[in-house]
């Protein structure tokens, strides 16, 4: 038992102690690092690079976005008509009014999936272009700050101290 006992303290005396030297070697390295914090989400959606993304975006695929909705309008409108009119139409002049609406139809769900890619593209290419210009502002940032780390992505809680989000967001409002 008086054995157990001694080596039970021993064990814990041995762990305390690496922790104390592990504590003591880690402090001295922090102490002189200068760590930094940004949240890439919060600045994508704030940054008016982003905003003006979207305007670009919106100016460019408005028109065809806007065509294609007439155009299921136009769908809407011949099927109600055909429905109120079927009954007095001869089964010629329904099945070729059937097939026209099918036809723009089908025509509806191609323009839909090309326009779909198109902006799919485009938003990743502004997105792309965005996230080169974020990434610059940031390296700068940390140069002229004389930052030794900046993390972003996987952090669970970063403290006011080194959270420099509003930093980055701040100099993509100025351009750099």
């Amino acid at each position: 038992m008086f054995y157990s006992t001694i080596k039970h303290y021993r064990q814990t005396l041995g762990s305390a102690f690496v922790g104390v030297v592990l504590l003591g070697l880690a402090a001295p390295v922090t102490a002189q690092l200068k760590i930094g914090f940004v949240n890439v989400p919060k600045v994508m959606d704030q940054a008016p690079q982003a905003r003006a993304a979207d305007g670009r975006l919106e100016k460019e695929f408005g028109p065809r976005d806007s065509e294609i909705l007439a155009m299921k309008r136009d769908v809407v409108k011949s099927t109600d008509k055909l429905t109120k009119n079927s009954a007095v139409m001869s089964a010629a002049e329904r099945q070729r009014q059937e097939s026209e609406v099918r036809q723009l139809r089908r025509e509806i769900r191609r323009l839909e999936d090309e326009f779909r890619e198109d902006v799919n593209l485009r938003r990743s290419q502004e997105l792309g272009k965005l996230q080169r210009e974020v990434v610059a502002v940031i390296q700068a940032l940390a140069k002229a700050e004389k930052f030794d780390l900046i993390i972003s992505d996987g952090v669970i809680f970063a403290s006011g101290k080194v959270d420099i989000t509003d930093n980055v967001i701040s100099r993509l409002k100025k351009g750099k």
